[in-house]
């Protein structure tokens, strides 16, 4: 079955830290870049960060540059956002993408509140 399964969310207090996975399964995972976006309630979905297809290459939203780490495990097939510092703001549903697949996970919830 081909599809991205998110997890690693959760509640944390604000300074705090939380690495999310994305597992992929069902196609050539490390032929492609991968993605994370998040949706915050009410909002607009972001993007977040991205990855080229060996982890060579990355990119980030200003909003979270310094603080979010994007890497993945070609040969364990799984994407990961190391999320540092972690804003009120950043709470959100965060959710991985493959634009060459046109595939989406289902989203994992991060709440960042004391």
């Amino acid at each position: 079955q081909v599809q991205l399964v998110e997890s690693g969310g959760g509640l944390v207090q604000p300074g705090g830290s939380l690495r999310l996975s994305c597992a992929g399964s069902g196609f050539s995972f490390s032929d492609y870049g991968l993605t994370w976006y998040r949706q915050a309630p009410g909002k607009e979905r972001e993007w977040v960060a991205r990855i080229s297809t060996d982890g060579s290459s990355t990119d980030y939203a200003d909003s979270v540059k310094g603080r979010f780490t994007i890497s993945r495990s070609n040969p364990k097939k799984v994407l990961y956002l190391q999320m540092d510092s972690l804003k009120p703001e950043d709470t959100a549903v965060y959710s991985c993408y493959c634009p060459g697949r046109l595939l989406w996970g289902r989203g994992t919830q991060v709440t960042v509140s004391s």
